[in-house]
């Protein structure tokens, strides 16, 4: 075969493999964008269900969730990028009769052991922790996996400034348990609910100090 034979079968086979490429990518494309209704509503109806499991409880039936404007201060966005929390959206926990009964807050810690671990915090008017539901973790199965199970109940029903962690059982309110060799999925998630209740007490109305 000559050199010019070979390099018709270099352009051929080139040429096949740049439309199978071009093709594939439509394609992804496409699907991507028939699906994105979909997937939208099914992100929407999570986040409502993450919110109704924070606010949950006898004196909490038919609260409506309502999206607030709220942003963080520049200072306290700052100070909570030191410890790798983000606060995302919040909404407003709203009786039937339209009465404020507190914020559920979106808390994003960029230090968990797979990645970003986001998770939703009701918080009541008086500063207290209502709930908290994991919405995405990547942890890992059999450790940091077990958050939602092991972890999260702990901040529930809690009223106080801050949470810590400790390894040899909680003694305190403000305590809660690490989970046996997950301490960092635990230091993560802690400090996102504590990124939560800071936020809130820029709310009006919202944590202890604004009883």
């Amino acid at each position: 075969m000559s050199k010019q034979d070979d390099v018709k079968v270099m352009l051929r086979e080139a040429g096949i493999l740049f439309a199978i490429t071009l093709l594939s990518g439509l394609l992804l494309g496409f699907v991507y964008e028939l699906t994105r209704e979909s997937r939208r509503l099914q992100q929407e109806k999570a986040v409502q269900e993450a919110c109704a499991a924070v606010f949950s409880g006898e004196e909490f039936k038919n609260v409506v969730f309502e999206q607030d404007s709220f942003v963080p201060s520049e200072a306290l966005q700052q100070s909570l990028a030191q410890t790798g929390v983000t606060i995302g959206t919040v909404f407003d926990a709203k009786a039937g009769d339209g009465s404020l009964l507190g914020y559920v807050m979106e808390s994003t810690s960029a230090n968990g052991y797979g990645g970003d671990i986001v998770l939703y915090v009701g918080i009541r008017l008086d500063g207290t922790v209502n709930g908290v539901k994991i919405l995405e973790m990547s942890e890992t199965p059999g450790l940091g996996q077990e958050a939602p199970n092991v972890l999260t109940p702990q901040f529930a029903g809690k009223k106080v400034d801050s949470f810590t962690y400790t390894k040899t059982g909680a003694k305190a309110d403000n305590e809660v348990d690490a989970i046996t060799s997950a301490t960092v999925t635990t230091k993560a998630v802690t400090e996102a609910v504590n990124g939560a209740l800071a936020a809130a007490e820029e709310l009006p109305g919202g944590g202890a100090q604004n009883e």
